[in-house]
Order: C-alpha cells, then sequence, then structure tokens
C-alpha cells in the first residue's frame, strides 16, 4: 500500500461556475458580518496569477495554495477586505473554508447481496475511494488498500498520518468492502462488493472532523487517480449544514467535478431527521454536499433484525428533503444504516475508547464464538452506514457492466429500488427512550430502498442525465409537485426522459404521491410539514429579502447550534451511533 501524507487546503472545482453579479453577491452568506480574520476559498474566472496573489498580500492577506487547473485558491484574509476582494471582476465567488463531519449481519442479505455472491458478482476490478476518517488495515479488508493519502495536519509521510485514529472509515469501507474473513466461513459480516479495491483519502481528523478544503482536495486527487487505480465510485459518509445553492457552494461543485470526471459520487443524507427547530419536523435537513442534483444521496432504513425486507422501515433520524434553497428532492434511494455490522476500528481509536459496548460477541458472527465481547467487529448506526451500502451495489453494477455511467448507475438504482411506503412509523432513541415519527414520504425515502438484486437483473440503459428533481409548491392549491423537466435546474434538457422506461411513473411510482401529480397536498401539512416548510412560516425565503435563503433564514443562521447542535458537528456515531428501536 502507497502512503502520502499531505497538509492542503484548497476549493479544487473542474469547471467554470456560473456568471456571478458584483459585491456582496459574490460572497457567501457566512461570511456577511464576520470579523477578523477568516480562511477563505476563491474561485476565478481564470487560473489566479502573481496579480490577483499580490492583491490579497497588499491587504495583509496570506495566500495558502493556488491551483491553476482548477482556477482557484485559499488564502486567509480580514474579514473587513472582503467586499474589496470580492469586487474584482476575475473573481466568481468567496465562501468560507467550512467544517464539516462524518455522518451487516442483517443488511446485506436483505438488500440483495447473497444473489450478487450466487452470481460470483464482487465488484471485481472496480475500486471505490473512501473519502473519510481514513482506513485502517484489518483481516476483512487485506491487501486491497492500494494507496493512502491524508489531506489533514502535517505529520508526514508514515503509517500514523494516514491511520484512522477516528475509527469511522474502517468501519465504511468494511461495508464496502469487506470479505468478512475474521468471521470464518459466515458471510453474513461481508460487504456489500468484497471484491473491491480501496484507495483512503483521509479528510477527517480524529474527531471526524474536516473543512470544506479537506473533502474537495481529496476529491480531487480521487479524480486525479481514477485512470491509475481504477477508481469509479466516491464514498462521501459526511457533510455539514447548507450555507447557499448547490451551483455555488464549493462542496457542491467539487462532487460534480467528480461525477462529471466519470465517478458516481454516494453521499449521505446527514442524521438531522428528527430535529424540529423551526417546528419543520425533520424536513428540509439534507445536508451538503447531498443537496447536489448529480450525485446518489441515500437515507437510513432499519432492517428490524430480519432477513425480510418487508418489515424493514425508514430510520427516524435520516434527514429529509427537499433540500434547503433549491428545493431538490432528496434523498435519493435509502439503504440499512441502523445497527449495522461492520469492520470494527482500533480499540484505542476514538470511537473504540468511547464507544466500547459498540463492539460485537464472536456468537453473532463466528460458529463456535462464545458472547465474550471480541474487536473483529463494530455496531453504528447513521445514514454514514447508508452510504457505503449504495457504493457497493454501485460497484457490483460496474463490475458486471464497466461502461455504466454515473447518470446510468444512479436512474438504475432508483428505477428498481422497492416502493413499499408507510403513511407514518415510530422509533426511539434507547438512551433516552424518546420516541420519533416519520412518515415514509418522497423526501424521506426517495425513489425507494435499495434493491440489489433487481438492479443486477435490470439492464436497462438511461438515455440521458439523472438529475435528481425539483419540488415546486403552488401556494394557490398548498400542493407540492415533483418538476418534471430539468429547465428549471440545469436548462432545457429533461431529467429522466420521455421514455415510458425512464418515466417519473417508473422511477418515483404509479401512485398520486409519487407520480406526475401532486406528491404533497394540504391534508397532509399536519404530519408532512407542508405548511411549515412552503407556508406561513416562510421556511424557504426569497434569497433577496431573507439575507440568507433556505430553511435556515433569520435567527437560525446566527448560531450553528440553533439548527445542529453540537452533536453534529461530530460524526454520525454520536448523534445516531447507538442506533434507534
Amino acid at each position: 500500500m502507497k502512503t502520502v501524507s499531505l497538509s492542503i487546503t484548497a476549493i479544487l472545482l473542474l469547471q467554470a461556475l456560473p456568471s456571478a453579479s458584483a459585491g456582496d453577491h459574490r460572497i457567501s452568506p457566512d461570511l456577511k458580518g464576520a470579523q477578523g480574520s477568516v480562511k477563505v476559498l476563491m474561485q476565478y474566472r481564470s487560473a489566479p496569477g502573481q496579480a490577483h496573489t499580490d492583491r490579497i498580500a497588499k491587504r495583509k492577506g496570506k495566500v495558502d495554495r493556488v491551483f491553476g487547473l482548477t482556477q482557484s485558491l485559499t488564502a486567509d484574509v480580514l474579514a473587513n477586505d472582503l467586499g474589496d476582494l470580492s469586487e474584482d471582476p476575475d473573481v466568481l465567488y468567496v465562501s468560507a473554508d467550512r467544517p464539516l463531519a462524518a455522518n451487516m449481519t442483517i443488511s446485506g442479505p436483505a438488500v440483495g447481496t447473497l444473489s450478487a455472491m450466487l452470481q460470483g458478482i464482487s465488484g471485481s476490478g472496480v475500486t471505490v475511494a473512501v473519502i473519510d476518517s481514513g482506513v485502517n488495515e484489518h483481516q476483512d479488508l487485506a491487501g486491497r488498500i492500494v494507496y493512502a493519502e491524508s489531506f489533514i495536519g502535517t505529520l508526514g509521510q508514515s503509517k500514523k498520518a494516514v491511520a484512522d485514529d477516528y475509527g469511522h472509515g474502517t468501519i465504511v469501507a468494511g461495508i464496502v468492502a469487506g470479505t468478512g474473513a475474521a468471521a470464518g466461513i459466515l458471510p453474513t459480516v461481508r460487504g456489500i462488493a468484497p471484491g473491491v479495491k480501496i484507495v483512503s483519502l483521509k479528510a477527517l481528523d480524529g474527531k471526524g472532523q474536516g473543512t470544506d478544503s479537506s473533502v474537495i482536495a481529496a476529491i480531487n486527487r480521487a479524480i486525479e487517480l481514477k485512470n491509475t487505480y481504477k477508481i469509479r465510485v466516491i464514498n462521501l459518509s459526511l457533510g455539514r449544514r447548507i450555507v447557499e445553492s448547490f451551483r455555488t457552494d464549493p462542496l457542491c461543485r467539487a462532487v460534480e467535478s467528480a461525477w462529471k470526471a466519470g465517478l458516481v459520487v454516494v453521499v449521505a443524507a446527514g442524521n438531522e431527521g428528527r430535529d424540529n427547530t423551526l417546528s419543520n419536523q425533520g424536513y428540509g435537513t439534507i445536508q451538503s454536499p447531498a443537496n447536489d442534483p448529480l450525485v446518489i444521496t441515500v437515507g437510513a432504513m432499519r432492517n428490524m433484525g430480519t432477513l425480510t425486507r418487508s418489515d424493514d422501515l425508514i430510520a427516524t433520524y435520516s434527514s429529509k428533503g427537499p433540500s434547503a434553497i433549491d428545493q431538490i428532492v432528496k434523498p435519493d434511494l435509502v439503504a440499512p444504516g441502523n445497527l449495522i455490522v461492520a469492520a470494527a476500528p482500533l480499540t484505542n481509536s476514538v470511537l473504540g475508547r468511547e464507544l466500547p459496548a459498540n463492539f460485537v460477541a464472536q456468537n453473532l458472527y463466528k460458529f463456535g464464538g462464545d458472547s465474550t465481547i471480541a474487536t473483529d467487529y463494530f455496531r453504528l448506526s447513521g445514514t454514514s452506514m447508508a452510504s457505503p451500502m449504495v457504493s457497493g451495489a454501485a460497484a457490483l453494477l460496474l463490475g458486471r457492466e464497466p461502461g455504466l455511467t454515473p447518470d446510468q448507475i444512479k436512474a438504475r438504482l432508483m428505477k428498481t429500488a422497492s416502493k413499499t411506503y408507510r403513511l407514518a412509523v415510530s422509533g426511539s432513541d434507547p438512551v433516552t427512550g424518546q420516541t420519533y415519527t416519520a412518515i415514509e414520504d418522497v423526501f424521506a425515502m426517495g425513489a425507494g430502498y435499495l434493491d440489489i438484486t433487481a438492479a443486477l437483473k435490470n439492464t436497462d440503459i438511461a438515455p440521458g442525465p439523472a438529475f435528481s428533481p425539483k419540488a415546486v409548491y403552488n401556494a394557490a392549491t398548498k400542493t407540492v409537485r415533483i418538476v418534471g423537466s430539468a429547465s428549471v435546474i440545469w436548462g432545457d434538457s429533461v431529467i429522466w426522459g420521455d421514455s415510458v422506461i425512464w418515466g417519473d411513473s417508473v422511477i418515483w411510482g404509479d401512485s398520486v404521491i409519487w407520480g406526475d401529480s401532486v406528491i404533497w397536498g394540504d391534508g397532509l401539512k399536519t404530519v408532512g410539514g407542508v405548511s411549515v416548510i412552503w407556508g406561513d412560516h416562510s421556511a424557504w425565503s426569497d434569497p433577496a429579502t431573507a439575507g440568507f435563503s433556505g430553511i435556515w433564514a433569520g435567527k437560525a443562521v446566527k448560531s450553528n447550534s440553533v439548527i445542529w447542535g453540537d452533536a453534529t458537528v461530530s460524526a454520525a456515531s454520536t448523534i445516531a451511533g447507538r442506533g434507534e428501536k
């Protein structure tokens, strides 16, 4: 395994942003009102040169690094100088370098991994880039971590630099690619695609936290290494709150770069589905970059401890759409994410120390094992665990059909997802005992529940792009519809195409809730949140009038803890690691 450590703070984009107007419109909302020195990501119309760096230096700013290829740089500047710097006609957009965090015994068989195993489909020939807290060597991953690099700190070129000292990334990699070797002959703890190789790109530190720039740097490296290591999929079990439209969000622009480079990008939806801070009942809590229409956004299901799919329920902590500001219909689909057992982190990792009870006993995964807690496997919950399920599924499809594009993978997984929904389900926190309710609607379930068996049987090829659609609210009728044309989002092209195979009725189902007709009506406003998201509360306020568009308008944006609380500044385990009953 090749290991490299590198500290990088940069925005890495492969395409130009739309033209921006001068002044404040070029500055991200979370920078307005800032004081003192701030770290920023500056995007330019062309490669920044000496004149641009001199202008920053003239105002006592410090440029960290210039990236000519991506026409961007990172710098520490005084907040008072942001207005002047953004007036440079060469500047497209200035944003903060924001902090973000990391968001199998039953679950694998429940989504159809047995059918893949019987067909000999393991994802062989495919590499998945896990952008997380690092990936440690584990018996289930032996010999298949082909490259590792750190974008955190300045520890030098060493195994310590790329080690998973938090523990989250190792579990994620185990869900994607674990062989179950430590369990002996039982296949129940196998990952989804045990034949794939892993490229570990460490963008989160020992607390499970990172920044936009650390993640973007890792995404850029995945693009650069795509051909060298045959990377086809990127897994991002991390995120942060949405601050601006996906069109200008640097994290979203980076994942779009990967998507356009031919990489399937799978992102965890977030674990804020219980958040009722603004009386929004968890709606509008999708994180960035899960809000981007190009990526596959994944919510979490509870497998209920059985092999059958029919009794599985949505996890109430799974973040729900539509996305703030742009109202993109998210998640795209859901997968098992509750109480998932996978390759364990090291016992001296942060998760190993803080959640020792999450290590599982040998008799849960090994013949002849006893009830003594072992250190081979670890149980964790959250959408962070659901997204690698889908990354593994994408790898299985690519292992069988290497020519599939990211859009074709996304469309096929969404089309074949099972579409059985319940009006309301409940779940309880095992620690507090508090019960929560969620509705299995389009903004909780997306196109449905991952079904690998059905996806492998399907041979349809989507004829066009697979952008996630937009939800549009009609104030007169108090109803919400899915927009069937991408003209609202991207231009004149069609989202799913006009053919019968890929029309909305197939992707979303035939019922009035999921088809071209109304997906939300006034009758559901009490339990579904229509009146909160689009009603009198003006949660989706106009950025021109509110100063900060999206559900985090007004008071909420002034304090991160108002919306997200301290728990969401760390990995998914701190919110949902204990699981849900």
